[in-house]
């Protein structure tokens, strides 16, 4: 079995063992205080595993620990998976990212984008261009999710029937179908909204590639990586690891909350949050960024591809909180932050929440879980819970802290 190792000592590649300590002590309080049931810290520097950790309970109630062999759900770490893949099909011919969306799904034909107006007196436009691939890649498509509640474009999602972003009993091309009935947020390729858009790539990468996505990921991703664990289900033999799901109760306790469906293939494939994957899972991924498309001998992705796909692709180069479309992107951690083929880019370092290298990208997931690489500093950082919090923990940028002040060169 594929486990995370230590494969270093900490001085061995220039990080501060005292430092790494600290970091596992402050994390370990949230453990201790009842707001999270354990986790999984690594940090590598030059691909080199030089600080592992493991802390609490994978399960509460059976008093299971957290393991450097746990699945994890890692729901939003899945959409920079599912834009690899993309691009792997821009590199071979058969995508490109300025293709309309529609000349592989006809459903995204003729499109409408909010004129004005709420519920019965809202109205639409003919879009001005058409929605790109690019635009899926990031999020400035004008899709949105159900739930921000924050537009009048989110309202409809709501009535739709796709409050958690997938239709009842619905597979992905029916759910993408759906999206496309509903007018966008706003003009493609103006603004920034965090969304849906990635199922919709997910669905693209189906049609150009004739395989169901769950298919093609496992095919010409995690078997040629050596992702063993990856995937959108868990087998009996997988499912006595699997961590359990958390949400916080009015008087700040965990109760499991129910998850993704993994005990069978699921009937929606989430490009965009459907996959469940180790610690050593996301260390190879990781490992296929930071060295630029190529891990062990197998290349996935040119280095141009990849360094097309670390860097800022926002309009007019601005940071996520400018041209974020909603309030809720209105956020101080935007600051300085940018977005690049399926991942945040840091663009200005003196401007972001947490100490952060210029370049340095990553994306998080809504349990928790959140992984970046850091080109300048050539280090790779995860770190794995289980936790939906009604609120934020404000963990990141402590935590984002800690590692840096752990590099010592």
């Amino acid at each position: 079995m594929a486990q995370l190792r230590q494969e270093a000592d900490p001085s061995e590649v220039g990080l501060d063992a005292r430092a790494l300590d600290r970091l596992d002590r402050h994390v370990a309080r949230y453990v201790d205080e009842g707001r999270l049931p354990g986790f999984l810290v690594a940090v590598a520097r030059g691909g080199r595993i030089a600080h592992l950790t493991t802390y609490g309970h994978r399960d509460l109630a059976a008093g299971l620990p957290v393991g450097t062999d746990t699945l994890w759900r890692i729901y939003s770490m899945t959409k920079p998976v599912t834009s690899v893949a993309a691009l792997m099909l821009v590199e071979e011919g058969r995508l490109s990212l300025d293709d309309p969306v529609a000349d592989h799904l006809p459903a995204f034909a003729d499109q409408r984008v909010y004129a004005g107006g709420s519920g019965a007196d809202l109205t639409t436009r003919p879009v001005r261009q058409p929605v790109l691939v690019r635009h899926l890649m990031t999020h400035t498509a004008g899709l949105t999710f159900a739930f921000y509640h924050c537009h009048p474009v989110d309202a409809l999602y709501r009535e739709a029937g796709l409050e958690s972003a997938v239709l009842p009993g619905s597979d992905l091309a029916e759910t993408v179908e759906a999206y496309a009935r509903l007018p966008l947020q706003f003009e493609p390729g103006t603004q920034w909204n965090y969304s849906v858009a990635t199922n919709v790539l997910g669905r693209i990468i189906e049609v150009v590639s004739g395989q169901a996505l769950d298919e093609f990921l496992a095919e010409r991703v995690f078997r040629p990586l050596g992702m063993p664990d990856a995937g959108f289900q868990v087998t009996g033999g997988q499912a006595g690891r699997l961590a359990e799901l958390y949400g916080d109760t009015d008087d700040g306790r965990l109760e499991p909350i129910p998850g993704l469906p993994l005990s069978g293939r699921p009937r929606f494939l989430s490009g965009s949050g459907g996959m469940v994957a180790t610690a050593y899972d996301i260390h190879r991924f990781m490992e296929l960024l930071r060295r630029r498309g190529e891990l062990d001998g197998t290349r996935l992705l040119t280095p141009e591809t990849v360094d097309l796909m670390t860097r800022n692709h926002l309009p007019g180069g601005a940071d996520l909180r400018t041209v974020g479309s909603r309030p809720a992107h209105d956020e101080p951690g935007n600051d300085g932050v940018g977005f690049g083929l399926g991942v945040s880019v840091v663009i200005d370092p003196e401007r972001t929440q947490a100490p952060s290298g210029l370049g340095t990208y990553g994306w998080s997931g809504v349990a928790t879980t959140t992984f970046w690489v850091d080109p300048g500093r050539d280090l790779t950082v995860q770190f794995l819970t289980q936790v939906r919090p009604r609120k934020s923990l404000k963990l990141y940028p402590d935590l984002k802290r800690l590692v840096h002040e752990a590099v010592l060169d």
